[in-house]
């Protein structure tokens, strides 16, 4: 596997093959990456709702209409949507419920180190709940970091993928009683394989240059 092809040839997949499905033993992967995805102080504060039939990805289309329907059809035919979620609250309970199922996950050699995580993770959260006050802007960075994740573990399992932000995220919170359950949607991404007749994917891949956009500390 050579990962800078893969980063070089995939790319943001504008029109899908509605006959084609991803099988469920990669679909399996990509919701174990979903789990598995980094997260600031293992904070994990995201919650996804997946559509995988036609009736489904109907109801995720609600989220597509009006000035968000040119996504419409890349929702409707896609094999599988991702509703990305971020919490809307870091509290005190959801921090010791983190920390007792890292416990039951065996990630505690000592009581002194659960003590340790406990007091690391409650400085970060109060640092953004207190001091910062971006808590939510907080949370959705780690949902984005997620993101990132599954945009090139797709690529890895050879299956193509659109992060979709024009989204009605009111009319989805409504649709799936998000606010209810503690969790805002945020973005969507659309999964499956591309359409002969995806235009974008014969288009060259453009960035920026290596010498505009690192610098090399010596």
């Amino acid at each position: 596997m050579n990962l800078v092809e893969i980063a070089q040839t995939r790319y943001a997949t504008k029109k899908f093959d509605g006959s084609k499905r991803i099988p469920s033993e990669v679909f399996d992967q990509i919701k174990a990456l979903l789990r598995l995805s980094p997260s600031s102080v293992n904070s994990q504060p995201w919650h996804f709702v997946i559509a995988e039939t036609p009736e489904s990805r109907k109801r995720m289309s609600q989220g597509t209409q009006g000035v968000y329907s040119a996504n419409e059809s890349k929702v409707l035919d896609a094999s599988h949507v991702i509703l990305f979620c971020a919490k809307t609250e870091m509290d005190d309970n959801y921090l010791l419920h983190l920390l007792e199922s890292e416990d039951k996950d065996g990630r505690f050699p000592s009581p002194e180190s659960k003590e340790m995580v406990k007091k690391v993770r409650a400085f970060y959260a109060d640092l953004h709940r207190q001091d910062l006050n971006d808590t939510q802007s907080w949370m959705e960075k780690q949902v984005y970091l997620n993101m990132g994740t599954i945009l090139l573990g797709a690529g890895v399992l050879g299956v193509d993928s659109v992060p979709i932000e024009g989204v009605d995220v009111a009319v989805l919170n409504e649709e799936f009683d998000l606010i209810n359950q503690g969790y805002t949607a945020m973005t969507m991404m659309a999964l499956g394989y591309r359409d002969e007749e995806d235009l974008n994917a014969a288009l060259p891949k453009s960035r920026l240059p290596e010498e505009e956009i690192f610098t090399i500390l010596k």
